[in-house]
This record gives C-alpha cells, structure tokens and sequence, in this order.
C-alpha cells in the first residue's frame, strides 16, 4: 500500500493548498458520475449527462460541468446546428483523471453492500 507521507513528503494537504480545491471539485457529490459518464469517450448532450446522474437538478448539473470546465477537465463544445445543442466530453487531462477515477467507481460498486451492511443500526431513537 502506497503510503500518503512517501507520496506527500511536504503534506500536501496543508490549508491553502491548491490540492484541496482540486479534491472538493473532482470528489464531488456529482462530479465523479458525470466524470464517469463521459469516460466512454462520446461526447454527451446535456439532456444525455442528466440521465447518467439520475436525481441531480439542472443548477447542479450547470455549476458541476462549469467547474469541471474551468478546471481543464470538460470540454465544452456549442454546435451550430438547428435546433442549437451543446456537447460535452473529456479534455486529455480529465481523460488520466477517468483513467484513475473509474476504477475507484468500480471498487464501490462492488463493495458497496458490504460497506453499507457494516454500518450498525439505528433506531428513530437515536440522537
């Protein structure tokens, strides 16, 4: 196992490290799924995006693809069709983030019921 110290000798995870910004936009509560919706390679519409995040709302949505944009991580293409769409995909930087990401995606997915079937139960009268 690779240790957090050998991999961060100057503890990287100090306040104001640019690093934390970085962890709070790709760790998102939506950020990985749509990181993940887009790591098949096909650029998606914005309709196609919502689907793949069931239950995210559209400033959701709106604000997570923005910020993946400004962080070099989603492309963002307007075409000039009729009826005008816009298209989404991964930029080269966010495709290695994909790469390392979905991975992790799959390892929850399969560990999921077992991490959830650990957690102790509660009652309605627990504080």
């Amino acid at each position: 196992m690779v240790s957090l110290a050998s991999t961060f000798p100057e503890d990287a995870f100090v306040v104001g490290c640019p690093t934390r910004t970085v962890l709070d936009h790709v760790m998102s509560k939506w950020a990985p799924l749509l990181i993940a919706a887009l790591s098949d390679g096909r650029p998606l519409r914005w309709s196609e995006l919502r689907r793949r995040a069931e239950g995210i709302s559209e400033k959701m949505l709106a604000q997570t693809l923005r910020t993946l944009e400004q962080d070099g991580l989603v492309h963002r293409q307007a075409l000039a069709v009729v009826p005008p769409h816009v298209e989404y995909s991964l930029t080269p930087l966010g495709e290695e983030l994909a790469d390392r990401l979905v991975p992790l995606l799959a390892w929850m997915a399969a560990k999921a019921s077992e991490i959830l079937d650990s957690q102790p139960l509660t009652s309605s009268t627990d504080p």
